[in-house]
């Protein structure tokens, strides 16, 4: 499985970006998907994650009721959909894969099995 991240740039406070993230094979479906982020000098953080069929979301305190996560399985792509970002929200954003069945998606990466490259978030005040 190869999971390609883009969408990332610079964006002032308050404004919006959408991240997606598409994958390689016909099991996309089938795989929990989450998005991840590492700012500077931080550990990486769980930031979202959705279920296989896209019906159970989840979310960090730090990003609820602002970003949304969504998946188009036909397309094989799962989107972070950012809106009312601050200079705290830069970071590298990943994407990961989990091929274990769940309902949830796990706010842990290393119950993920295959990440994306990255693409970088930048915030401006």
């Amino acid at each position: 499985v190869q999971l390609q991240a883009s969408g990332g740039g610079l964006v002032q406070a308050g404004g919006s970006l959408r991240l997606s993230c598409a994958a390689s094979g016909r099991t996309f479906s089938s795989y929990t998907m989450g998005w991840f982020r590492q700012a500077p000098g931080k550990e990486r953080e769980f930031v979202a994650g959705i279920n296989r069929s896209g019906g159970a979301t989840d979310y960090a305190d730090s990003v609820k009721g602002r970003f949304t996560i969504s998946r188009d399985n036909a397309k094989n792509t799962v989107y972070l959909q950012m809106n009312s970002l601050k200079p705290e929200d830069t970071a590298v954003y990943f994407c990961a894969a989990d091929t274990t069945y769940r309902y949830r998606a796990p706010r842990v990466g290393y119950e993920y099995d295959y990440w994306g490259q990255g693409t970088l978030v930048t915030v401006s005040s």
